[in-house]
């Protein structure tokens, strides 16, 4: 159901960081971000064990996902969105004709609708960043770049991963398609935004937390708490946190759009951000950058912050 996306040296990248970097577009997906790659797989197992329906609990990426696997697989979709889901979001939804149901004013309380709603219609609940289809469909990213790339002809492997992390789902689909091709050494570097950094907390207090609330504009990151399974993550795998501001991931979604004519929305330019802050320092074998991409974005959304 997914594509197989390029996998970019980035020249301006490059230059800026003096390594290589190398560019997953996972923005061209066919829902716009990477989540159909996990969400398209959990949804053609669940009908393949009699599920005649989709609810899905995202006003985002996830849901704009699920109604593209419904489409594609013959299948209802219902998505529940908060309130702050804007209609352009909703819109996108409709076009690829899943109903739309809106509750509540954050992800928590449609979340919990949406479960109570799967339970009333017998339908497969699809969560946005939980579950092993997920993670499993999220990790052929890795698998795919480690064919494309340069490494198995040099016998290397990148000096670091790039991503940027929300609820985890992302995080633990690249942890284990690192593990899937034997670069369990290569070190992750997990990207946050203030007032969405759940992962941060959670490396802090020793175990997932629940932030009080998300106040940062990169709605796609904003679970409040971060999945369990992303923060074991951590305890076997090399992954170092990083938070930056909201200002430096719109720069770098700005400065992206220049380098690479490519839109992408904050949560995916906080991962591009650590490159453009030089925060990363991935030594001479260069960074491999997860670019999420991101179905809500316009330019407009952008440059008026």
């Amino acid at each position: 159901m997914h594509l197989v996306t390029p996998l970019l040296r980035s020249t301006p990248l490059s230059a800026l960081l003096g390594a290589p970097v190398w560019l997953k577009l996972e923005s061209l997906q066919p829902s716009g971000s990477f989540k159909l790659r996990g969400i398209g797989l959990a949804c053609t197992r669940a009908r393949d064990r009699g599920a005649t329906a989709l609810v899905s609990s995202s006003g985002g990426n996830a849901g704009l996902a699920a109604a593209v696997a419904g489409r594609s697989l013959g299948l209802p979709v219902t998505v529940v969105v908060p309130t702050s889901t804007e209609p352009r979001m909703q819109g996108l939804l409709r076009a690829e004709g899943a109903s739309v149901v809106v509750h509540g004013a954050a992800w928590d309380e449609a979340h919990a609708a949406a479960t109570q709603l799967a339970l009333e219609l017998s339908a497969f609940l699809v969560h946005p960043f939980e579950g092993e289809d997920l993670w499993e469909g999220h990790a052929t990213m890795i698998h795919e770049a480690a064919l494309q790339g340069p490494w198995g002809a040099l016998g290397t492997r990148p000096g670091v991963v790039i991503c940027s992390v929300g609820g985890g789902g992302l995080l633990c689909g690249v942890v284990q398609g690192l593990h899937d091709v034997g670069w369990d050494d290569v070190p992750v570097l997990a990207v946050e935004t203030v007032g969405t950094a759940s992962y941060a907390a959670a490396l802090d207090a020793g175990g997932p937390v629940t932030l009080p609330e998300i106040t940062s504009i990169a709605r796609s990151l904003g679970a409040r708490r971060v999945a369990d399974e992303a923060f074991a993550a951590s305890t076997r795998h090399p992954i170092r946190s990083l938070v930056l501001s909201d200002g430096e991931a719109l720069d770098a979604c700005v400065r992206f759009l220049g380098d690479h004519r490519l839109l992408v929305e904050p949560a995916c330019g906080a991962a591009l951000a650590a490159v453009y802050t030089r925060a990363v320092e991935p030594g001479a074998q260069g960074a491999l950058v997860v670019v999420c991409g991101g179905c809500a974005v316009t330019l407009e959304a952008l440059t008026t912050r």
